[in-house]
């Protein structure tokens, strides 16, 4: 039991950074609670010394010095007491050392799950001690094992870390042996009484703090990550600002040749990452979102924007399966709606050959269309279209023709937009 008390003192300081007193304190009292099990007639003041060098192991009991004996399991006899203590007296305490032959095996037995339940809370408490500080910074360690399918096991040194399925990219894939950087989390308990060290590869704050790493600026908040969203494995945003007017954000985050930004997607298996300028103005950000593509036209409402791109930009916008939009609308806080220009152009043009079936007597009153300048409205007016019935029955063909530099499509939404207005 000697050797095999110091092999677990030894190992639970070297392995797991668990203090061979708070081990001795946590196998003493398991110890106290077996030898009251396998010790007969034995009172609550029992008291278990386990020697930290030697791991020697001693049990010992208080009682009574009394007169006449009443109760045995706390009391004894002046006459037997001076047998061990020449000198003692009546109403003193004795201490007597009463370790069973046999107790290193009785109370191996007896003690072994009270022992694993305290070491897993002295080890939990060292857990706590060591990481719970730590939640948000970039920790490193080994693969060890996979459990519950693609969750994983991750020797950190002093403890083991789990890094969920969940929490790092489907696009990955790990084996043991192998290194691995993950964020830290949190640190939670479990339902058997210890601690867990929770990791993350898909949080955007993981790649925050991969480029504090990596960008000085960052870290002493010169420049500062005002957003950022994700799609792990896919692309993350993140808008960038500056609190100095003499360092460009973007830049800085890049480096000089793209040198900073680069170890940060090797560290990402080259995930697409755009960094663009912050700006409190939405719609100024979302311009710096979707460059280099260029909005055509756009339309805000409360929980989305509608925008119009050529439609070469329009893939690029969108992105595989829409995440790229959804990437941009998360930015913002509202969906965005994006349409090709050519989609657009058709939608406008069947609006208009709508409009020129109304019977409704407003489409024949004098041209006049509002945010249009007279000038244009009186080249309209001259070209033969008088009436915003006769504007709708011609074509793009017809009016860039007969009214060079007009734009038939700009005239047509403004068209459709006063119709629209009037109509409520």
């Amino acid at each position: 039991m000697n050797k095999d008390l110091l092999a677990i003192f030894e190992y639970l300081e070297r392995e797991k950074g668990i203090k061979r007193e708070i081990v001795i304190a946590a196998i003493s009292e398991a110890l106290r609670a077996a030898a009251r099990k396998s010790v007969k007639g034995l009172g609550e003041k029992v008291t278990v010394e386990i020697q930290a060098k030697t791991g020697e192991i001693e049990v010992f009991t208080q009682k009574k010095i009394v007169e006449k004996v009443l109760n045995s399991v706390e009391e004894i006899s002046l006459e037997e007491a001076r047998v061990m203590e020449p000198d003692c007296q009546i109403g003193q305490w004795l201490e007597l050392s009463i370790t069973p032959k046999d107790f290193g095996r009785i109370a191996a037995g007896a003690a072994r799950q009270v022992i694993m339940q305290k070491l897993k809370g002295a080890e939990r408490d060292v857990i706590y001690e060591e990481y719970r500080h730590r939640a948000g910074e970039i920790i490193s360690g080994t693969i060890k094992r996979l459990i519950r399918g693609r969750t994983l096991v991750v020797d950190l040194g002093k403890v083991e870390a789990i890094l969920p399925e969940r929490n790092y990219p489907k696009t990955e894939r790990y084996n043991p042996g192998e290194k691995v950087q993950a964020l830290l989390l949190e640190v939670r308990d479990t339902d058997m009484g210890g601690a867990e060290v929770i990791l993350t590869r898909s949080h955007p704050e993981f790649v925050s703090q991969l480029f504090i790493q990596e960008v000085p600026e960052l870290h002493d908040k010169t420049v500062v990550i005002e957003k950022i969203m994700r799609d792990p494995g896919y692309r993350t945003k993140i808008a960038v600002r500056s609190f100095d007017p003499k360092v460009d954000p973007v830049g800085t985050c890049v480096g000089v040749r793209g040198t900073r930004i680069k170890n940060v997607l090797r560290e990402l298996n080259n995930e697409k990452i755009d960094v663009v300028p912050f700006s409190e103005d939405p719609m100024q950000l979302l311009q710096n979102l979707i460059v280099p593509a260029e909005i055509r036209k756009i339309k805000t409402y409360d929980d989305r924007i509608w925008i119009v791109v050529a439609d070469e930009d329009y893939p690029i916008v969108i992105g595989k399966k829409g995440m790229n939009a959804r990437l941009i609308g998360a930015m913002i806080g509202k969906e965005i709606d994006v349409q090709k220009i050519t989609e657009y152009h058709k939608i406008l043009t069947v609006q208009m050959a709508e409009y020129a079936e109304s019977p409704d007597p407003v489409f024949d009153e004098r041209l006049k269309i509002e945010g249009v300048s007279g000038l244009v409205g009186e080249s309209l007016v001259g070209a033969g279209y008088e009436t915003v019935r006769k504007f709708m029955q011609s074509t793009p063909a017809e009016i860039a023709v007969k009214v060079p530099g007009v734009n038939y499509y700009d005239l047509a939404d403004k068209i459709v937009e006063q119709t629209r207005k009037r109509k409520r």
